[in-house]
């Protein structure tokens, strides 16, 4: 059911990351003017579609009417085509408006060029994105599809639906790169606050004790057994051999240290099963596990046809599948007035209290961006370690901004207190496994019967409904059931897991439904239920390849080839594991790049289409020329030429980048800093500390409940509100 009807979007220019928040914004029922839309490509059909086309001589009347103007480009650009924030103010002093540029609009590199590729390695992902590599010859690589401006366009909308709930009109500066860095928020917390910096090289078995990936006689399937008694369903899957009882894979630490020995183990087993029937063994005992899949694999899927994902669209006469949005939303009547949030107040979500129930990394991070916007997070943990985030760095970036309570759920007094604590919220988020909150008693059903008007948010795996509902899954894995992780990779390499991408973006994507719903019930009184899919999330970001093999264009793993821009390429520099990623966008950039190439200064009259016939001649002379260079020099040389380029970052460059500190990117900590949000908003953000497990129970349950101290004592008692676990 559309959400957002009545909210009115302003789309400007062609960008593709302005067209992708523009899509979630439609995706949700808004009416979105595409001003000067593109449709040169398939990606851009499918995000442009369904938008109301205004020409550039009725942009004015459209801009007018907007409650949101989005708009993509560096601010020399913006201002040229008189479209920064100033210009669009005066269209509109009443909209919200979003910028969206890959370095933000303020900076000493906000007007740098950048494309995709330079994007993944200014932000440091591209180091990341595939995991530990055996050989550091291994190029780092960007992701398929154009993610960048996909994962941008969700920050941007994520941050324009709660500009829409300001009291007052504000402009975001959305940054690209910032966006894509947040993607690794532990990593950014550990080397802003001293901590051991990632390595690319792999080290022991670089997390596959974990997840990973084994060869099927079919392709690929990926499995997750990290825990004792996953590891002894999985070997009863695997039929019980004779080497599982070697002591060398005894505990999970054994396996760590014997990785290599026990991955040609169990993937001589592995090879002699189809991948899907291997996934569907270790599901029946419990243990995670998903097939990899092609995109078009996707395209018969059952579970995405009962939750009718596919939305159809013409793309040159023909009908294809193309992404629909990964919410499965229901809307009740209205039941009561109300008022919620603060219109006196700065931040948007002011007087907004949000129940947490969700834990690790997707709901957290969306409740982050929450309690960054102003909303009261009332974190619930478990007793003992509480969320798992607070072994990392994790919690001290998610955690920021709430408040901590723990209540052991296993106990009758505790659910009541949180079915109290629920009867006096706006917004529910969990995103345990599919039936666990029924089981407690603290189900939509349940919860909604007491507070009609509370919004609920279930995220999970794979949605609520459908066939495969009840699937063990994890983020990573779910990359790999995808074709995410199959298609994020050199040709001539074997598939890894990766970085945990889909988790934080999905954190994003949370964020701003939860808004979109707040926005919804101030307008209307309606609440809504949302039923979240991660596996959708990511397919929603995915359009690119899932369009591709409807039309005759395989998506087959590309690395950093590119058939759009030429040269296109990565090359290693001096230093151990240091490399520059560059590309060539016009012909007046590949003049300007032989000028520097001494190897390329007879080929300066090339146009694109001889320069892509000789792609590999190019190469070699870019190569030697960037082989004894400084990968960060090299690039900033590129860059004052006009030509995208950038050095493949670590998490440690970031700390120290310049551009980032003068954005205020980063905030100061008691260790360090702490990696803030990816972008700058005109009303701020709350940025307190995270709290120690526990730590707010009593104030909450007085100040909340209003639950008398000799009361709070007895429900301590009972083991209800232990931080330890009772006995």
């Amino acid at each position: 059911m559309p959400i957002l009807t009545g909210l009115c979007v302003a789309q400007l220019g062609g960008g593709l990351a302005a067209a992708a928040c523009g899509r979630l914004f439609a995706d949700l029922g808004a009416s979105v003017a595409c001003i000067e839309a593109d449709f040169q490509t398939p990606l851009l059909v499918h995000l442009n579609a369904r938008k109301a086309v205004v020409t550039r001589s009725a942009a004015r009347d459209a801009l007018a009417a907007a409650d949101l103007i989005v708009a993509e480009g560096s601010p020399r650009a913006l201002a040229a085509a008189g479209r920064d924030a100033a210009a669009l103010r005066r269209c509109n002093p009443a909209a919200a408006v979003v910028l969206i540029a890959p370095f933000g609009q303020i900076g000493p590199r906000a007007d740098d060029p950048a494309t995709d590729l330079t994007l993944f390695f200014s932000s440091g992902i591209a180091r990341m994105l595939t995991g530990q590599v055996d050989d550091l010859d291994e190029a780092p690589i960007r992701a398929a599809g154009e993610q960048s401006a996909f994962v941008g366009g969700i920050a941007a909308a994520c941050a324009g639906m709660h500009a829409v709930m300001a009291a007052r009109p504000a402009v975001i500066d959305v940054s690209i790169e910032e966006a894509l860095a947040t993607l690794a928020i532990t990593e950014l917390a550990r080397a802003g606050t001293g901590g051991p910096g990632w390595s690319r090289r792999r080290l022991a078995d670089g997390n596959g004790a974990t997840v990973c990936i084994l060869p099927a006689s079919d392709g690929y399937a990926a499995i997750s057994p990290r825990d004792d008694h996953q590891w002894a369903a999985w070997l009863r899957v695997m039929g019980s051999p004779d080497w599982g009882s070697d002591p060398r894979f005894a505990t999970k630490r054994d396996r760590v240290a014997n990785w290599d020995a026990l991955h040609a183990l169990m993937s001589a087993w592995s090879r002699r099963h189809p991948k899907q029937r291997i996934a569907d063994m270790a599901q029946a005992a419990h243990v995670p596990s998903f097939p990899l899949r092609e995109p078009d694999e996707q395209l018969a899927s059952a579970q995405l046809d009962h939750r009718n994902f596919w939305r159809l669209l013409e793309l040159g006469g023909t009908m294809v599948k193309a992404p629909g949005p990964p919410f499965g939303i229901r809307s009740v009547a209205p039941t009561r007035a109300t008022d919620t949030g603060d219109d006196a107040a700065h931040l948007p979500l002011a007087g907004v209290r949000v129940l947490d129930f969700s834990w690790v990394i997707a709901g957290p991070t969306a409740t982050r961006y929450l309690a960054a916007m102003g909303a009261e997070i009332i974190k619930i943990e478990a007793p003992g370690r509480g969320d798992p985030g607070r072994a990392s760095e994790l919690h001290s970036v998610l955690g920021q901004g709430k408040r901590a309570i723990v209540l052991d759920l296993k106990n009758p007094e505790a659910i009541a207190v949180a079915k109290a604590l629920a009867g006096k919220s706006d917004v529910l988020v969990e995103n345990f496994a599919t039936g666990v909150m029924d089981r407690l008693g603290l189900g939509e059903a349940a919860l909604t019967a007491i507070n009609p008007g509370l919004i609920y948010v279930s995220a999970s795996g794979l949605g609520r409904s459908g066939p495969e509902a009840h699937a063990v899954a994890y983020g990573t894995l779910l990359q790999c059931y995808a074709g995410f992780a199959g298609l994020n990779r050199h040709p001539e390499r074997l598939p890894r897991v990766g970085l945990a991408w889909l988790d934080p973006m999905c954190g994003l994507m949370l964020a701003f439904i939860a808004a979109a719903a707040l926005w919804q019930r101030r307008r209307t009184g309606s609440a809504t239920r949302v039923d979240f899919s991660m596996l959708e999330a990511l397919l929603w970001t995915m359009a690119e390849p899932l369009l591709a093999v409807q039309t005759g264009a395989p998506p087959l793993p590309v690395g950093n080839r590119s058939e759009r821009y030429a040269p296109h390429g990565v090359y290693r520099c001096a230093g151990d594991d240091d490399w520059l990623g560059l590309a060539v966008t016009d012909d007046a950039g590949w003049c300007r790049l032989c000028e520097r190439v001494p190897g390329l200064l007879a080929q300066a009259d090339l146009g694109f289409a001889d320069r892509l016939a000789r792609r590999a001649a190019i190469d070699d002379a870019i190569a030697a020329w960037a082989r004894p260079r400084d990968a960060a020099a090299a690039a900033a040389e590129l860059r004052r030429a006009g030509i995208a380029a950038a050095a493949c970052a670590a998490s440690r460059d970031l700390v120290q980048d310049g551009h980032l500190q003068a954005r205020g990117f980063w905030q100061p900590d008691g260790r360090g800093v702490l990696p803030g949000l990816p972008w700058r908003a005109g009303f701020g953000r709350v940025a307190r500390r995270a709290p120690a497990l526990g730590a707010d129970t009593e104030a909450v349950l007085r100040e909340v409940l209003g639950l008398a101290p000799a009361e709070i004592g007895r429900l301590r008692k009972s083991g209800a509100l232990d931080v330890m676990s009772p006995g």
